[in-house]
This record gives C-alpha cells, sequence and structure tokens, in this order.
C-alpha cells in the first residue's frame, strides 16, 4: 500500500495558536475581530481547509485547523499577512504584529479532536472575557456559540464536530455542552498545548528531523499523540530525509525533473512553463510540482517562480501529482535513471 501523505498533505490536524509581538493586542474592538472573521472564512473556503474550533482573545487567538487543498503553512501565511498589513493601516502603525513563531501541534485526530474542541473553546471563560458558560454560549467570538446554533457561518466544520456527540443535532448539542462543562474543573491542561506533546521516545528526535527535512517552516511544531502516531511521523521525517540527502549529493535539482517528466508525457521541456491549460501538460506539470516539494524541498514560491506559474496554481496541483505518481507507480529516482 502507497505511505499516505505527510503533514502538509489533506487531513493534517493542526492545533494553531498565534500571539501579539511582546504580548501586545491583536484585536482591539469588533471592528477588528469580524475583519479577522471575514479574512479566514474567505481563506478556509478557498483552501478547503475545514476548521473545527477557534476563539479569539484580545492579545492571541487558537484555531483547529484540517489542511485540505493548500499546506497550513500557506493558509497562515496569508490570514497572518492580510490582517496585519490591516491592522497596522486601520492603526497608523508599522512593524511586526505577531510573535516571530506561530504555534503549530501536529495532532492525531482520532485521540484529541473531542479534548482540543473543547480546550479552545474555553479560552474566553478562562481568559475571564465572559463570566460563565451561558454567557459564552452567545459569545460571539469563539466557535462554541457556532455549535450551539447561537450564530452560523459557512466556513466552520460544525456538523462534524457534532456528530463526535450524536447524530441528532439536539442530542449532540447537549452532550457538546455537557462534555465542555466537564472541562472547566480540568484548568488550563499544559499537556496539550506546553511540553510533553511527544508520547514517545525519541519524539523530539523526530521534530528536529522534519525540521530539517523542511516539512515544518515558519513555526513552532510540535505532535500531539499516542506512540504509533509520533513513531510514523518520525518514519516519515526519515524517508523523507533519507531521499533529499540523496538528491542533493547527486546534484539534482527541478532542472533534471522537468526533462525527465516530460519525456514520460512525450512532450517538449519548454512547454511545461507557462499557464498552459492543456490536460497533458497540466498533468506532467503536477507531478514536476510534487516531486520539486516534495522530494527536492523546495518552497512552493521557487517552484512557481521557475515553472512561470501563479502561487496559487503550484500550491493546488502538488496534490494531483502525488496521486498521478502513486496511480502510475512512479518514482524520481526511477524516472531520473531512465532519463539519462
Amino acid at each position: 500500500m502507497p505511505r499516505k501523505g505527510r503533514k502538509d498533505a489533506p487531513g493534517a490536524v493542526h492545533h494553531i495558536i498565534v500571539r501579539g509581538i511582546e504580548r501586545g493586542i491583536l484585536f482591539r474592538d469588533d471592528a477588528d475581530r469580524n475583519d479577522f472573521l471575514t479574512r479566514l472564512g474567505k481563506i478556509l473556503i478557498e483552501t478547503k481547509t475545514r476548521c473545527f474550533a477557534w476563539a479569539l482573545i484580545p492579545n492571541h487567538f487558537h484555531l483547529l485547523l484540517k489542511t485540505g487543498s493548500f499546506p497550513v503553512a500557506t493558509v497562515m501565511g496569508r490570514l497572518l499577512t492580510g490582517y496585519a498589513t490591516s491592522f497596522n493601516r486601520r492603526y497608523h502603525r508599522s512593524g511586526h504584529l505577531f510573535q516571530n513563531r506561530y504555534k503549530s501541534i501536529l495532532c492525531q485526530e482520532d485521540a484529541y479532536l473531542k479534548e482540543l474542541v473543547r480546550y479552545i473553546h474555553l479560552n474566553p471563560l478562562r481568559a475571564t472575557i465572559v463570566p460563565d458558560v451561558s454567557e459564552l454560549d452567545r459569545y460571539p467570538f469563539s466557535g462554541h456559540s457556532y455549535l450551539m446554533g447561537k450564530r452560523s457561518n459557512d466556513w466552520q466544520a460544525m456538523d462534524e464536530v457534532l456528530a463526535l456527540f450524536g447524530e441528532k443535532k439536539s442530542v449532540a448539542r447537549r452532550r457538546y455542552r455537557a462534555f465542555l462543562m466537564k472541562g472547566i474543573a480540568l484548568g488550563t491542561q499544559p499537556d496539550l498545548v506546553g511540553g510533553g506533546l511527544i508520547r514517545s521516545a525519541g519524539g523530539w528526535s523526530a521534530v528536529r528531523l522534519m525540521r530539517k527535512a523542511g516539512l515544518f517552516q515558519k513555526s513552532d511544531e510540535r505532535m500531539l499523540g499516542d506512540g504509533e502516531f509520533v513513531e510514523r511521523v518520525l518514519s516519515d521525517a526519515r524517508e523523507s530525509m533519507k531521499t533529499r540527502y540523496s538528491l542533493s549529493t547527486q546534484g539534482i535539482s527541478i532542472a533534471d525533473i522537468i526533462p525527465a517528466v516530460c519525456n514520460i508525457f512525450s512532450i517538449e521541456p519548454h512547454r511545461i512553463i507557462g499557464p498552459s491549460k492543456e490536460r497533458t501538460i497540466v498533468k506532467a506539470r503536477a507531478l514536476v510540482c510534487y516531486w520539486a516539494v516534495r522530494e527536492l524541498g523546495m518552497t512552493m514560491t521557487e517552484v512557481a517562480r521557475h515553472l512561470k506559474i501563479a502561487l496559487s496554481t503550484a500550491s493546488s496541483v502538488v496534490n494531483k501529482g502525488e496521486k498521478i505518481a502513486r496511480d502510475k507507480c512512479l518514482s524520481i529516482k526511477d524516472i531520473l535513471i531512465a532519463n539519462k
């Protein structure tokens, strides 16, 4: 069986925590919060990213995201850059708005999803923004009030979360609320966001390997899962490191991949450069993007610049390229050898 995609493939769940620089305020008023949510919703829909939970606190915010057609780094890059630019313009300020690194915890969905939804949605109560759960039910800047049916939007994955508590919505909401209230007595639960997130021996070596492999970028990445989950991530990281090291020592670059891929599809290499929509060229370009990003460790921006295509195009076709490689049983090493 083919290996499942790594963390930037569809299905990876991330608990994102973003704080203001020097504990500064990110949201001064409801206009700021509404601006942020409008941007968030638009980006989530465009990138097919699902949001299970969220909460806005004056100096930080939490998101629980499941990646879709774009990696979480792209989603967060667009969100943070757009909001910071708008915030600075609104308040006639300059400079950084967020801490240099946002924290992104790679989570094991089946084991921790309910716990994380509860943890995130209790944040406004813990921060004393609201005095009790009744007020939290109506608080407009947390996903809890939306799960309770008090508000609505078109981007929060409410049905998926409620399905964890029952088939009928009224029953699911009642059970979810009871589950949430039980969490109040648990306090801040540092095991969900702080130290101790690596659940097996050698876990931090997995993080270091993934950073070296370029799988974690511009974030403070940790893992929340059991030993088997961490070992699977570690195995993927080692495999990626091995492949990238091998290709790097051979001096392999995207310039070597393009003619090899074009040879598979019987097209001239120059035809893959540019935004052509011809079916065969689109497939070849997707395969090039996939191998350049996943095997060579190039950034989406570098690939887009080299192929003279839009960044959004490069991001959206990586997963298509992975499917092509899997369906055709193609290996980057094999096609490079065949093209020599």
